[in-house]
């Protein structure tokens, strides 16, 4: 059985992307995710992607790391899709539904609201989210926020002197994160600008994270670090944020920028069987 596929990225965090709206559902085990995850004998991925039919929305995407794990949500995926999908859509994701539009060259994309308690992150038990009474070697007192997946993002002088490669992976697996965490070490250059690096959980060091720049901007908003309309760098280029924490409830966050379909291909199930 042959499979077709696009592959797809934003800002370098690239995508397989399995579209099956009109065709007959896959069962996705984890080894065939990490086998077509595989950079040397797969076709090679941060994330696969799996659009099914939705009842009451445009599509359904799901999302899979590099691990074979299924998570909740991804901004860079959601971007690639919006741009597949070539029109405003709602898309329902294992997150809850977001909605995308084109924008200009880029595509933004309402990721919803931000949540803040302790047991929706999910923490272990309860903390202050917003300054998490926790340290890792330098790394001290993130701000935990779940955007559709979990993240702490932790404030430092220079995010590029700190060792994520070997951090991250501690932090992720860390008995307090009951389903394991995003990691983001973020330095804000000035009220419009935060430069990000950020360890996904079952994918590791990538070159953007949509979610994580969601998380830290919300995280640097609320902490009144910089304004509500913020750009985020990150090694594979920027993403625009906005987001409104004013009144009782908070607002929805806008992400804006860039998605590439890189090419297309097929490959024969059977050989990742």
């Amino acid at each position: 059985m042959r499979v077709e596929f696009i592959k797809m990225h934003g800002l370098g965090n690239d995508f397989v992307v399995l579209d099956r709206r009109e065709l007959p559902l896959l069962t996705l085990e984890p080894q065939l995710v990490r086998a077509l995850a595989d950079r040397n004998s797969g076709i090679g991925c941060d994330q696969l992607i799996v659009l099914e039919p939705a009842e009451r929305a445009t599509c359904t995407m799901r999302i899979f790391n590099q691990d074979g794990g299924e998570v909740e949500a991804c901004g860079n995926a959601a971007r690639a899709v919006g741009l597949l999908l070539g029109e405003s859509a709602q898309i329902v994701t294992a997150g809850g539904i977001i909605e995308t539009r084109p924008d200009g060259e880029a595509i933004a994309v309402d990721m919803g609201t931000p949540r803040f308690e302790w047991d929706a992150i999910p923490l272990a038990y309860p903390m202050d989210t917003m300054a998490l009474p926790v340290a890792w070697e330098e790394l001290e007192h993130p701000f935990a926020v779940n955007v559709g997946n979990p993240h702490v993002i932790f404030f430092v002088a220079d995010d590029d002197a700190v060792q994520l490669e070997s951090l991250g992976p501690i932090i992720e697996n860390d008995e307090l994160f009951p389903e394991r965490i995003n990691v983001n070490v973020a330095t804000v250059e000035d009220r419009g600008t935060i430069r990000l690096r950020v360890w996904e959980r079952g994918a590791g060091l990538t070159r953007a994270c949509g979610t994580g720049a969601c998380a830290t901007a919300v995280a640097a908003i609320k902490r009144g670090l910089v304004d509500q309309e913020v750009t985020v760098h990150l090694p594979g280029g920027p993403l625009d944020i906005t987001w409104s924490s004013e009144g009782a409830n908070p607002g929805r966050i806008i992400m804006s920028g860039p998605a590439t379909e890189s090419f297309r291909g097929s490959f024969d199930l059977e050989d990742f069987a």
